[in-house]
């Protein structure tokens, strides 16, 4: 199977498992705004799931649920995030963002909506035992809260409020917690569906994830916006530390291919069976959106 195929199959089943669960629950005010902001994407992040759980023998029917939900966790992310008191984004995914579609109050609710929807999703018996379950919701937990995504975004406010001079090691941490945490989650979901040690998957994600941020470091200069789905050279009117602004566009881009050969050396252990893997590690720097 090819990088394209695999990520096809894996928006569809995403988009599907979605319809399925939330079009049933019609009625609900903010229903609509959810499956608003949980459409289109690249959908790596169930990919990685899917992928991951493939490679340790765990089928779709079995982790999908994980899939979707890392997926609605990310999208809660984004629909906050686009809110006036965070980034302040009128344009996701090549459409106006859910508080400019419906209003401020309709995003955080659907927001919370879809992070409270993501455990729901862990919880599916399909999943496995109760104790892979509950090592799926604590984990997630740890990805995405105070020690993970939101650690991240915290970290990205302060440093713009209080004026910090960014260093390498400091934007590597942020980007680490804020973008690489779900990231890592989301490769790791297959080892952990199966019992089976994280700890290569891990590696190979941390990489990923870090050269994921500064191929959309890079594309916040050189970007077509029309392309990329959303607005672009915003990072440096706010004053945002990025890592061409620490690296320049020459040095980023050098510092996001040795993160894709780290990330590729990382998945020795699963030799050929580790291919698709490697593909997705080049398309994430090599992609226009």
């Amino acid at each position: 199977m090819t990088l394209a195929l695999a990520l096809a199959e894996a928006a569809e089943l995403v988009q599907a498992g979605f319809d399925d669960l939330l079009e049933a629950r019609a009625g609900v005010p903010v229903r609509d705004a959810m499956l608003y902001a949980v459409r289109g994407g690249k959908r790596l992040r169930g990919f990685l799931v899917l992928e991951s759980a493939r490679l340790h023998g765990v089928g779709p029917e079995r982790a999908i649920h994980a899939a979707l939900a890392v997926e609605a966790l990310h999208a809660y992310s984004l629909v906050h995030d686009d809110l006036p008191c965070m980034d302040d984004d009128d344009l996701r995914r090549g459409q106006p963002t859910v508080h400019k579609v419906w209003d401020e109050a309709t995003a955080v609710l659907a927001g919370d909506a879809l992070q409270t929807f993501a455990f729901e999703c862990l919880t599916h018996t399909d999943l496995g035992s109760p104790e892979i379950r509950i090592d799926l919701v604590a984990s997630l937990s740890r990805a995405s809260g105070i020690d993970g995504m939101v650690l991240g975004q915290a970290q990205d406010m302060a440093a713009e409020s209080a004026g910090l001079t960014p260093n390498v090691a400091s934007v590597t941490e942020l980007q680490a917690n804020k973008t690489g945490a779900l990231i890592r989650w989301s490769a790791e979901a297959g080892p952990r569906l199966a019992a089976a040690d994280p700890s290569a998957l891990s590696a190979y994600a941390s990489a990923l994830g870090l050269a994921f941020q500064i191929a959309d470091d890079i594309l916040d200069v050189e970007g077509d916006p029309e392309t990329a789905g959303k607005r672009l050279r915003k990072d440096a009117g706010a004053g945002k530390a990025t890592f061409v602004g620490l690296l320049g566009l020459d040095g980023a881009k050098t510092r996001a291919a040795d993160l894709v050969e780290e990330a590729c050396a990382a998945l020795a252990p699963y030799g050929a069976d580790g291919e698709i893997l490697r593909e997705a590690a080049h398309f994430a720097i090599s992609r226009q959106s």
